[in-house]
């Protein structure tokens, strides 16, 4: 089953048996060897205990929160390939991936084809032109030129079930669930009932997977800060880490945690392993 803009459908696939508001706050043996990112726009750390956003809000709760996390760039796609490659690679607009075609390392070219893209109302794998309610400034993968063969292989539609598997996956939501171009509520009611469905993906429930949950810049604000959600195992329930991290740090901490080298900015970027016990 394809999502489609709204995603109403996701909900008859989440189960009640996980506990939602406990999945943090369990120290044990973890070897975080699979990493998600979900990422979410436009929206500024004042989402934090908003009303509009309760299911987000209850992750904050339950798991850990980088309060002091800035964006590096607006408009989206120069933070999207920052998170991706350690550098805005002098972007400053939002172009299609035609006209700015990379020929640079990537998180996508450092796992091989370790990787998996899952890509709310892309009409085809690896699609690199935006239409409907699909973004391609939304979905890094395409365009870095030397993972062409990969990202047609990985870089896919979302459907269901989710397929976990791949050491680092992520995942972008449509123009509306993100938040971009609906209401917050409309993108937690998204979170809501995606969310669960990673909770309890045998990945999560074996110990060995990460969820990330940021957005790529916020509603334009000279500070750029955006809220970072950290939910793992071993994250102790409403950790709030105030270390100055920046998109870099989302990239070095799964670049550790994946045991790959780092890129660029990553290389100077606070991680978050240590201050969210990962």
């Amino acid at each position: 089953m394809t999502m489609v803009m709204t995603a109403p459908p996701l909900g008859a696939s989440a189960s009640s048996s996980l506990p939602v508001g406990a999945p943090c706050g369990s120290p044990g043996s973890e070897n975080y060897d699979h990493v998600v990112w979900i990422l979410l726009e436009n929206v500024g750390y004042s989402v934090v205990s908003s009303p509009s956003a309760p299911y987000l809000n209850s992750l904050v709760a339950a798991c850990g929160l980088a309060t002091n996390d800035d964006a590096v760039s607006h408009p989206s796609l120069p933070n999207y390939i920052a998170l991706t490659s350690g550098s805005t690679q002098g972007i400053i607009d939002d172009g299609e991936p035609s006209a700015h075609p990379l020929s640079v390392p990537s998180i996508f070219s450092q796992l091989g084809n370790r990787w998996r893209a899952l890509v709310e109302s892309m009409p085809s794998s690896c699609d690199r032109v935006t239409s409907g309610s699909y973004a391609a400034r939304h979905n890094p993968a395409v365009y870095y030129r030397s993972i062409a063969a990969a990202c047609d292989r990985n870089d896919v539609p979302l459907s269901l079930p989710l397929n976990l598997s791949a050491n680092f996956t992520f995942i972008t939501p449509n123009i509306c669930n993100d938040m971009h171009s609906c209401a917050v509520s409309v993108g937690d009611t998204w979170l809501r009932k995606m969310v669960p469905l990673i909770l309890e993906s045998p990945e999560y429930q074996s110990r060995s997977l990460v969820l990330f949950i940021t957005f790529d810049e916020n509603d334009s604000q000279a500070s750029n800060r955006v809220p970072t959600l950290v939910i793992a195992p071993s994250v102790p329930s409403g950790e709030r880490v105030a270390i100055a991290f920046t998109h870099y740090s989302l990239l070095r901490t799964t670049e550790s945690l994946l045991h790959i080298g780092l890129l660029g900015g990553a290389r100077s970027a606070h991680s978050m392993v240590a201050p969210f016990h990962l």
